[in-house]
């Protein structure tokens, strides 16, 4: 049997009182006598009385639910930063409504349409190509949003992501100085940003080392293909290019099928193919030898993101459209990059 939710009209006759003298002291008005607002209190904590959000928000303004719009919320990445997020804002009474896009368009368009249908009072939004629109209409509705991992380069507003440039620049500089020249590149087939600035730190890094970028080293795979065929697709990729001695994966959901690929091919890490992954994972560090990889900063992205969006949201409002913040990552070497062996057991010119 299902409980029925107590109202405020139950509340009243529980306590003898009207229906608007306890909407009064629920709701923090009027000038009630302690002893009746106490009576009122008791009861509706013994009875599990619930606001009605909706119904606060169409009269107030305010909803204190906040809406985080990300890529998946299955993933670590993401996981981890939700974590922090709801934490955050749960120590400021807000509540946190999870949506995942999978960077599809549509479906991001429909997420934020819905959300703004339910009131909420701002955003942390993961951002892709085509939802330029959706987000400027809510900044033009006064909604504080923060982007998170990717920004619009043309757009003003506040974003907090990792360094991605320099993070896959330190990535391949790392191989390079290691010994590796032949460096394969293997991305998601998506037009993010974030994405973009990890191309453009892989082949600075190899202008700057002297060594021509060569287009058939890289593989773009598409977002939505099924695991299987990415593993074979990669393997492909490996076996075509034998002259190729490091490979390093944009992210790691990637990384965790290349490791697969390299191993059903029976190749050794970093005997036979050198590896670097962006993003850590739990896999890469148990995995031998270890995997060398670009560790995100997860809580500092997660913790400013939802500090800055707060601040939106306090009746101070301060002016963050400016606020662009990088936060560098780190490179975490392991087992995956050292000296490469193929130099070494080349015989020595006199």
């Amino acid at each position: 049997m299902i409980n029925k939710k107590i109202s405020i009209k139950d509340i009243a006759k529980i306590t003898n009182t009207s229906i608007t003298t306890v909407s009064f002291v629920l709701n923090g008005k009027g000038r009630i006598s302690k002893e009746i607002t106490k009576k009122i209190l008791d009861a509706a904590a013994k009875n599990g009385y619930e606001p009605n959000r909706m119904a606060v928000g169409l009269r107030t303004g305010v909803s204190k639910v906040i809406g985080l719009v990300v890529e998946t919320i299955g993933g670590p990445f993401f996981g981890a930063m939700a974590k922090v997020i709801e934490e955050e804002a749960e120590k400021e009474g807000y509540r946190i409504i999870y949506c995942s896009t999978n960077n599809n368009i549509q479906k991001g368009k429909d997420v934020i349409r819905m959300l703004s249908q339910q009131l909420v009072d701002g955003y942390i939004i993961t951002p892709f190509k085509g939802l330029e629109k959706e987000i400027q209409n809510l900044i033009a509705n006064e909604k504080p949003v923060i982007l998170i991992d990717g920004y619009f380069p043309e757009l003003n507003i506040p974003h907090v992501l990792v360094d991605n440039y320099n993070g896959a620049y330190n990535a391949i500089d790392c191989l390079i100085q290691s010994g590796y020249k032949k460096i394969g590149f293997i991305t998601a087939d998506l037009d993010l940003i974030q994405l973009e600035d990890r191309m453009q730190g892989y082949q600075e890094a190899l202008k700057t080392h002297k060594i021509k970028e060569e287009k058939k080293m890289v593989l773009k795979l598409p977002f939505n293909m099924d695991r299987d065929e990415s593993v074979s697709t990669i393997k492909n990729f490996i076996t075509h290019h034998k002259q190729m001695d490091a490979v390093f994966f944009t992210t790691n959901y990637l990384g965790t099928m290349g490791l697969q690929s390299i191993k059903e091919l029976g190749l050794d890490i970093p005997g036979d193919l050198a590896m670097v992954s962006f993003d850590d994972n739990e896999v890469f560090s148990l995995y031998p030898p270890g995997i060398t990889t670009i560790q995100q900063p997860t809580y500092e992205i997660a913790k400013s993101a939802i500090d800055l969006l707060l601040s939106q949201m306090s009746p101070d409002k301060y002016d963050i459209s400016k606020i662009k913040l990088k936060i560098p990552s780190k490179l975490i070497e392991r087992g995956s990059t050292t000296a490469n062996k193929r130099l070494e057991n080349k015989p020595v010119k006199v």
